[in-house]
This record gives structure tokens, C-alpha cells and sequence, in this order.
């Protein structure tokens, strides 16, 4: 099983998780920002992710390090659960609808950090959660997985639909991504590593 526990530990923050790409979707999150566990969930529920997250930061000066920090170090539990790579279908996409908004992602699990974003929230919050955080805790999830991820929000008004649209559309298509494919064993690249 493609399973993984690291840990990060900075002055601001201080994280432990457990990752199984070959899960069922369960998770136990605990950051302290309460729409976030929620987004977490989400994003592993729809790409069968089993995730224990257990995060403290320095929330009562903002949300920012804590929300980004979690990016980082699932980022490197991603590149590191994958390992070679080899095997798996690589590349994935999911047009994933939750009410009124639409969100499209694509996801190349290439080994190049990227984040496209283009998604168009209405400013503020969601619950406890500064919607603006959504770009960062991608990019920095992006670039420490080395995934080329791109994420198109088509419609949408309500900032809580937009944002959960966008979480279950990544692991959805996250989900199709690392799936192994059983007509190879070998990396998918015309280089044969990524």
C-alpha cells in the first residue's frame, strides 16, 4: 500500500499526518479551522484518500500559516506515497458541480510544481476560512507534490459551493491520477522517469 506519515514542525506551526493513496476516503482532520477540516475531507472522500491530519499553529495571529504549512507537507506525502511513479495513470480530470457553481480541474502528476488558477470567489470568508487560502494552500500542495494542476471555476456564486466544488474536484481528479493502470508497470513518460 502506498502509505506515508511525516511530520513538519516550524515556530508556526505543527503538523503530523498519515496518508494512504489506497484508502476509502476516511479521515481524521484536526487543524482548528473548521471549514478547512471540511474541505480536507471533502478532497479525500472524492479521491479515496485515507488522511489522519492533526495540525497546531499560531491561529490567533492568522490562518494563513497553519492553512499553507498543510499544503506543504501533503504536497510531500503525495510525491512520497507515489515514489517512482511507475504504474499509475498519471493525468486526471473532473468537471464536479455542487449547486449553482461548476469547477473543472486537471491534474499531471509530472513532477513539475504548477498551480493554473482561475477561479473567481467572491472576497471573504467561509465559516473560519479566508477564501482567498484556497490559491495558496493549492499552490503550495502543487508545487511539494510536483503536480501540474490547473483549476477553471466555470460559474458560481456562493463562496462555501465554489470552494467545495473546487476541493472534490481536485480529489476527484487526484483520485483518477494515481490509480494504478493495470496494462503497465512503467512510468508514463516518453523520458521513462518523472
Amino acid at each position: 500500500m502506498r502509505k506515508v506519515e511525516l511530520s513538519r514542525k516550524t515556530l508556526e506551526t505543527d503538523i503530523k499526518l498519515l496518508l494512504n493513496l489506497d484508502g476509502q476516503g476516511k479521515t481524521k482532520i484536526e487543524t482548528g479551522i473548521g471549514f478547512f477540516d471540511h474541505m480536507l475531507n471533502s478532497l479525500c472522500r472524492f479521491g479515496y484518500f485515507d488522511l489522519e491530519l492533526q495540525a497546531r499553529g499560531d491561529l490567533e495571529v492568522d490562518r494563513h500559516h497553519t492553512i499553507e504549512d498543510c499544503g506543504i507537507l501533503l504536497g510531500q506525502a503525495f510525491k512520497e506515497a507515489l515514489g517512482d511513479k511507475a504504474g499509475i495513470e498519471r493525468v486526471g480530470e473532473a468537471l464536479f458541480p455542487m449547486d449553482e457553481a461548476l469547477a473543472q480541474v486537471a491534474v499531471d502528476i509530472s513532477n513539475r510544481g504548477y498551480l493554473a488558477w482561475k477561479v473567481n470567489c467572491p472576497e471573504g470568508m467561509v465559516g473560519d476560512f479566508p477564501v482567498e487560502m484556497a490559491e495558496e494552500f493549492f499552490r503550495a500542495f502543487a508545487i511539494n507534490a510536483g503536480l501540474t494542476l490547473h483549476v477553471l471555476l466555470q460559474y458560481g456564486k456562493n463562496r462555501h459551493h465554489i470552494l467545495e466544488a473546487v476541493f472534490k474536484g481536485v480529489g476527484r481528479a487526484l483520485g483518477l491520477a494515481v490509480r494504478k493502470n493495470n496494462r503497465t508497470e512503467e512510468v508514463l513518460s516518453t523520458k521513462g522517469i518523472l
